[in-house]
């Protein structure tokens, strides 16, 4: 066989693979047969993240873009293209059915359902914080368009003559935003699923509660994937779960670290007044539950450079910090940093600067930004998410429920620590995410730190997520229990030594 012989017998063994259409046209037949992304994964073996996955920009290979090529030709067929209404007359859309068009505005017609209340129609269009191409609405304060088929990426614009300082670069990858959809109702009890696996579990296990409580957490993982889905039902934004990532949130080797700084604390007040003091060391109760509440972003990545801070949209940022002058009573909110010069550090961070720098508080000068990656953010994108888990936490706690606390806790944590780059979570494939929760949590330990030394409490020590040592009356600033808004004790110790001789006031030795 000559050469070219042997290329043509490997090119005729080549399949293409087949075509599929955009991600909206495929998230808009699915909800044109009322089909839901539970039922389409069952159908397909995969996880409804994963479905939600292509229907926002990342496409299957191999044998399940084969079935879902099939899946998707033979609802087109169904469903596309639609019936012509009758002269005279006009039909809703079926796939959005609580949305209003183009030029109708919030609060007539069929459209002004109660999802809406939070819309309204803008004086002058403004750019989409999806998409960033002029939106005529808002919803809950940031302009955005309304309908899938309004939020389209289109070819970037040069940046207008009145912020020469700020330009705006789309990745060089092919990806799509995520967009708003249609709220559905959802369900009365999502937390259910979570009593359900604990009732079976401790079933299959014949009442053992240690072995109960080991299977549980060994699919806390998948179980918390599931649960986000639930809650995700019908949310106002879908979730990228495998969107484009610039080259600093990736790993730099395969055991290494990419370059975002957590600012993660690890602090100790450098010299106690001399004498005997008593520290109480406190633990912060579900610091990684709590910081699921903070800024993510929603569409692509889009990169920014220049020194300003748009508050209507997250990322990671290029800062040059400030410099830090109570470091013998307070840590430096950027945590413990050898090197000096610009990091790369996550919204958490910069916000908590800037507000350490406001006239409010004032401690430090503003950080100097550089450059971003920023997009379109909001705060409540896993609020249903964390309010079911922390509603099924509060729940256990009452009830003595040891075994739902430890899975519950497994869960929340789990999802955090593998939503990155891990090989126990492909379903979420979030670094970015991942380095602004944990961050979150840092900063909201640090702000307790603060909210102790206002109170007149001396503070000892700040490490990690959720140890806070402070001396003094803790107990009128802080709440004590096992919620999440409750602190507890976790250890009391002394330091120092009461001097004897009048001479030796000043001398102290820590134990």
């Amino acid at each position: 066989m000559s050469d070219f012989d042997a290329i043509d017998s490997l090119l005729a063994s080549l399949t293409p693979q087949p075509a599929l259409p955009e991600p909206h046209v495929r998230r808009d037949l699915r909800e044109r047969a009322g089909l839901s992304k539970a039922q389409v994964a069952r159908t397909l073996g995969v996880s409804p993240s994963t479905v939600t996955g292509w229907e926002t920009g990342r496409d299957p290979s191999g044998q399940l873009r084969t079935k879902y090529a099939y899946l998707l030709d033979g609802l087109t067929a169904k469903f596309l293209p639609p019936s012509p209404p009758p002269a005279g007359e006009t039909t809703a859309p079926q796939h959005a059915p609580n949305h209003s068009t183009p030029d109708q505005a919030p609060g007539s017609g069929p459209a002004a359902a109660d999802d809406m209340d939070d819309v309204e129609t803008l004086p002058a269009p403004e750019p989409c914080v999806l998409c960033g191409q002029p939106a005529h609405h808002q919803v809950a304060g940031f302009p955005q368009h309304l309908t899938p088929a309004q939020c389209t990426p289109t070819a970037p614009t040069p940046a207008t003559p009145a912020k020469p300082t700020q330009h705006r670069t789309p990745n060089p990858a092919k990806a799509t935003p995520a967009v708003r959809r249609a709220r559905t109702t959802p369900d009365t009890n999502p937390s259910g699923p979570i009593a359900a696996a604990v009732a079976k579990a401790l079933e299959a296990h014949e009442g053992d509660v240690e072995a109960a409580t080991a299977s549980l957490v060994k699919r806390a993982i998948p179980d918390a994937m599931a649960l986000l889905d639930e809650t995700r039902r019908g949310g106002r934004y879908a979730i990228v779960a495998h969107p484009w990532i610039p080259d600093i949130l990736r790993k730099q080797s395969a055991r290494g670290a990419d370059q975002i700084w957590e600012a993660r604390p690890k602090w100790t007040h450098p010299e106690l007044p001399a004498g005997r003091h008593e520290v109480t060391a406190l633990d912060i109760n579900g610091a990684y539950l709590s910081a699921l509440k903070t800024h993510l972003p929603l569409g692509q990545l889009e990169h920014t450079t220049g020194n300003t801070h748009d508050p209507r949209r997250a990322g990671v940022h290029l800062i040059t910090p400030p410099a830090w002058e109570h470091g013998t009573h307070l840590p430096n909110p950027i945590g413990n940093r050898d090197e000096p010069g610009p990091l790369w550090v996550t919204e958490p961070t910069l916000r908590l600067l800037l507000r350490l720098s406001g006239p409010k508080y004032a401690l430090c000068e503003p950080p100097e930004i550089h450059e971003s990656f920023t997009s379109g953010a909001t705060e409540s994108l896993l609020e249903k998410f964390r309010i079911t888990l922390k509603n099924a936490r509060d729940t256990a706690i009452t009830e003595g429920d040891e075994v739902t606390l430890e899975y519950v806790k497994a869960m929340y944590s789990k999802f955090v620590s593998t939503m990155g780059e891990s090989n126990y979570n492909r379903e979420l494939y979030r670094p970015d995410w991942m380095h602004l929760i944990r961050s979150q949590a840092f900063a909201n330990l640090w702000t307790k730190a603060l909210k102790a030394h206002d109170a007149g409490l001396t503070v000892v020590r700040v490490m990690g997520t959720d140890e806070l040592h402070v001396v003094g009356d803790w107990r009128r600033v802080f709440p004590e229990g096992r919620r999440v808004s409750e602190v507890k004790v976790k250890d009391v110790y002394a330091v120092g030594t009461q001097p004897t001789d009048p001479t030796a006031a000043g001398h102290t030795d820590e134990n």
